[in-house]
């Protein structure tokens, strides 16, 4: 037992520090794409011909919720235009807002928090209730991760629990396969209201890397009405968390 205690003692406080200082991330952390457009050449669209699931458009838009954060237009591009940023600060609370018309970090727009009365109910207390709905396990891997001890998310007040009948709001990953989709809409129905919906990752928005398969619904939208879209393939678990923090109006 003293030994247990020494190891702990020499280990100290292994939770990060967040939201009261700014995260170090790794130096190939991919956050938002950011493109220069006085570099891009006229008429070139390698960048777009190189996307897998159409995240970028003429005009170059970028939508973050189709995009898989995959490199594949960086390596298309020869003049550097694109690249990634350190910006992890992602999520958006309408799916207009994830496509980027300006893509710089200036046009970033971190969202709003709940309104007052949902602040109330929520903001000191919110349990969620994890589903996948036909995942890769990525998103679900990264979500996890927020109940060790390096994140701590209960130190927010914020939980998962066993049973919709009590959740506050459902968290949902995956591209939501056909096979999935009653049992999602049951789970739903189970989470008494008021109630949120949070969405995971690009397969949750938009059905992902399995886009327009007859076999998937492109994602959560169809199916139920959704308080939070976070991007990323997967999201960092710190994209996950500001996300989560800003919508209840804890940062």
């Amino acid at each position: 037992m003293i030994n247990v205690l020494l190891k702990t003692l020499n280990q100290k406080n292994r939770t990060i520090d967040y939201p009261k200082s700014t995260p170090v991330l790794p130096e190939r952390f991919r956050g938002l794409p950011v493109i220069d457009r006085a570099k891009c050449i006229a008429n070139c669209k390698l960048c777009i011909e190189a996307c897998p699931t159409d995240a970028l458009t003429d005009g170059l838009k970028i939508d973050l919720g189709r995009c898989l954060f995959c490199n594949k237009c960086l390596s298309a591009c020869h003049t550097g235009a694109i690249s990634f940023s350190q910006e992890h600060r992602l999520a958006a609370r309408t799916r207009e807002d994830l496509v980027l018309k300006d893509s710089s970090l200036n046009s970033l727009k971190l969202i709003e928090s709940l309104d007052k009365e949902s602040r109330r109910l929520f903001g000191r207390s919110f349990k969620l209730r994890q589903v996948s709905a036909g995942g890769c396990n990525a998103c679900e891997a990264d979500t996890n991760v927020l109940s060790t001890v390096v994140y701590d998310l209960g130190r927010f007040g914020v939980q998962f629990v066993a049973s919709p009948r009590h959740a506050d709001g459902l968290l949902i990953t995956g591209p939501v396969s056909r096979n999935m989709r009653l049992a999602l809409e049951k789970t739903y129905e189970a989470v008494p209201a008021p109630k949120l919906v949070i969405v995971v990752g690009s397969c949750a928005i938009s059905g992902g890397p399995y886009i327009d398969h007859p076999e998937v619904l492109n994602g959560v939208d169809p199916v139920l009405p959704v308080d939070l879209y976070i991007p990323g393939c997967p999201p960092h678990p710190l994209t996950i968390l500001d996300g989560v923090l800003r919508l209840l109006g804890r940062l």
